[in-house]
């Protein structure tokens, strides 16, 4: 089976996700009794039914990852499609999707021109290599502030348009103000040129996608008229530093696990994030105009973490939205330092707070509210922990400084002696690290036996995935520290800039590391000594959480360094297929060298207007509309011919 086989039929959809939820509500429920039985043998103070309360909402948000990578551990091993559960072709045959009109369409924001330009080229040239290239073109559409970055994107387009005409065409169009951000970039290609195309791919600035991939996935759409959007899994590639090798090979190995169950589970509902995922337009333009919360930012105004969004309002109009776990050569980067990261996450956290109002949004599927709800809860958990470590740390001070009472009752005849539970104690521990770090082995495991070559062989997979482990055990606390600071800034109305995503590889220096790192340092140095003061037993139980603090500034440091990262590669650690088996498109990458253009920028095509309605969150369906989803247009004939080209340069200029 492949992609363009894809049926929308899922079976026992119900049963799966009836299954799913009794399986994450059974365990959690284990684990709450397990804690409630161990706090309450002497009696639960109120600190600690606020304990309770906070471990079993984080206890249930692990559960979630836990099971849906065991059920995607079986589907992988088994070979079978997480939708249909029939068997997967070990590589299947390219499939002519026909005639049909798909723009691959790349927002950018004051983006590095020649790096953008050199991944979209090795796309396009690794799409021109496919047998069923026709029907395609590329969009880039920025929305540059800065004027002298914008002259590069022009020359350097330039030099795309010459290198790939006439077998593709590149259009380049730069809006005149930035209103909407990404959304609102996008928004605009469609008013303008939509219902020139039937379908459109999403990419980022960093995205890179291989020809077969991108043909897949139009035969996908031609074969299946009902499905909106079908999502793929983008592979981070490309760094070099410590921290970046560490997010790709956590990426690499556990990834498409994740995804294959959450497939299974969520059936024709899943997400969108964003990118490297192609879209109907019709069914976008119809049903994916975003309006502005009520309120000012950061949690009224534009909305940010617009994907998810978009995924529901296509859903709510009874388009299937896919995530394919199956389709390889899709790749993304990432920020290759722990700062750029939390920055990153930043912007995110304050997208995805804003979910939490359109919870109760009107004719919304439940998979998708709880889509935002586990958006959310992504970073909410953080600051969940945190305050549980805390009040946890209050209650054990406590109980260690307080005497306790034998003769609570005056006229009792024998005392109330402490009650310890390390029968309850030692398996909650266990069985709570097993539930963290089960995903991690599954994937492990899974590459152990279907492709160790891929990593470098066994043996150094087995080495990277504890180094992987033991980084991600360190820099935890970090992170949380991080996120808890970020969500209360949200919380405190302080909305955040929308900056461009540094991708390039740096080392951090000391003196940055350290101007970020000196409250974590701080804290974690009070924690450690209070507890070690007034708690001794306790002191060692947190001890994984105040060392990532105190080591907080070494650990931005040496993780952001490129020359430890290569050091790392040689010695054969946290390597990835992307770098042991490079794919043709990736290949191509690290040999681009752009040419200088020699030409004047060719202008976009004529434009072909549409509306894109702006939606609502309070009323649904609209009044007077039908609640199913307009027909599905006719595939394109061949003899169609594409629209003339504009005689003049449609591009806007800048403010």
């Amino acid at each position: 089976m492949n992609s363009a086989d894809r049926s929308t039929r899922v079976p026992w959809l119900a049963a799966r996700q009836v299954g799913f939820a009794l399986l994450v509500l059974a365990t959690t429920a284990l684990g709450s009794w397990a804690m409630f039985e161990i706090l309450r043998v002497n009696g639960i103070t109120a600190l600690q039914g606020i304990v309770l309360g906070l471990f079993v909402i984080t206890f249930g948000w692990i559960t979630v990852a836990f099971w849906t990578a065991i059920i995607g551990f079986v589907l992988q091993l088994t070979r079978r499609d997480p939708l249909s559960l029939a068997r997967l072709e070990q590589q299947p045959s390219a499939t002519d999707p026909g005639a049909h009109r798909t723009a691959l369409v790349m927002p950018i924001y004051n983006e590095d021109p020649e790096r953008i330009v050199a991944g979209l080229e090795s796309t396009c040239r690794s799409l021109l290599e496919q047998p069923y290239a026709r029907g395609f073109e590329a969009f880039v559409l920025s929305d540059t502030r800065d004027d002298e970055i914008a002259r590069q994107e022009e020359a350097a387009i330039v030099g795309l348009q010459q290198r790939l005409a006439p077998r593709l065409e590149v259009h380049y169009r730069r809006r005149d103000n930035n209103r909407g951000r990404k959304a609102g970039n996008l928004a605009d290609f469609c008013r303008r040129w939509g219902h020139r195309y039937d379908y459109m791919v999403v990419l980022d600035a960093d995205s890179l996608m291989g020809g077969r991939t991108l043909i897949s996935l139009v035969s996908a759409m031609q074969a299946n008229p009902g499905i909106g959007l079908i999502q793929t899994v983008p592979i981070p590639v490309r760094s070099a530093s410590v921290f970046g090798r560490f997010t790709q090979f956590a990426a690499a190995l556990h990834s498409p696990l994740l995804a294959t169950g959450q497939c299974f589970w969520q059936g024709h509902a899943v997400n969108f994030w964003g990118h490297n995922a192609i879209l109907r337009t019709r069914a976008f333009m119809a049903s994916c105009g975003l309006p502005a919360l009520p309120g000012t930012p950061p949690l009224g105004g534009d909305i940010l973490s617009h994907d998810f969004v978009e995924a529901a309002l296509m859903r709510r109009a009874g388009w299937e939205v896919h995530l394919d776990a199956c389709l390889g050569e899709s790749y993304e980067e990432v920020p290759s330092n722990i700062l750029e990261f939390a920055k990153r996450d930043r912007r995110w956290i304050q997208g995805n707070l804003q979910h939490i109002r359109l919870l109760g949004a009107a004719g919304l599927h439940p998979m998708n509210r709880l889509h935002f709800l586990f958006g959310a809860l992504a970073y909410l958990t953080s600051l969940l922990w945190g305050l549980m470590l805390v009040i946890s740390t209050l209650d054990a001070i406590g109980r260690a400084q307080g005497r306790h009472d034998f003769f609570s009752d005056g006229y009792q005849l024998f005392p109330d002696w402490p009650v310890a539970t390390p029968d309850l104690v030692i398996p909650l521990l266990i069985s709570t690290a097993v539930i963290l770090l089960l995903p991690k082995v599954l994937g492990c495991l899974l590459a152990f036996i279907q492709r160790p070559a891929a990593f470098g062989g066994r043996a150094p997979l087995l080495a990277s995935t504890l180094l992987e482990i033991a980084i991600a055990i360190l820099i935890a606390p970090l992170m949380m520290l991080l996120h808890s600071g970020f969500i209360l800034s949200v919380l405190s109305g302080r909305q955040v800039s929308w900056d461009a995503q540094v991708r390039e590889g740096r080392s951090v220096p000391w003196g940055q590391a350290l101007r970020h790192a000196w409250p974590a340092t701080l804290i974690g140095a009070a924690w450690a000594g209070t507890t070690y003061l007034f708690a001794p037993m306790f002191f060692w139980w947190l001890s994984p959480v105040w060392l990532g603090l105190l080591l907080a500034a070494p650990l931005i440091k040496m993780t952001s360094s490129l020359t430890h990262g290569r050091r790392l590669y040689r010695a054969g650690l946290l390597r990835v297929p992307a770098e042991v088996m490079p794919t043709t498109v990736l290949q191509r990458l690290a040999t681009a060298s752009p040419s200088p253009a020699s030409t004047r920028l060719t202008p976009p095509p004529l434009e072909s207007p549409g509306d894109m309605p702006v939606q609502s969150f309070t009323v649904w369906p609209p009044q007077g509309a039908a609640t199913q989803r307009d027909p599905v247009p006719a595939p394109r004939t061949a003899s169609m011919s594409p629209s003339p080209r504009a005689s003049a340069n449609l591009k806007t200029k800048t403010e």
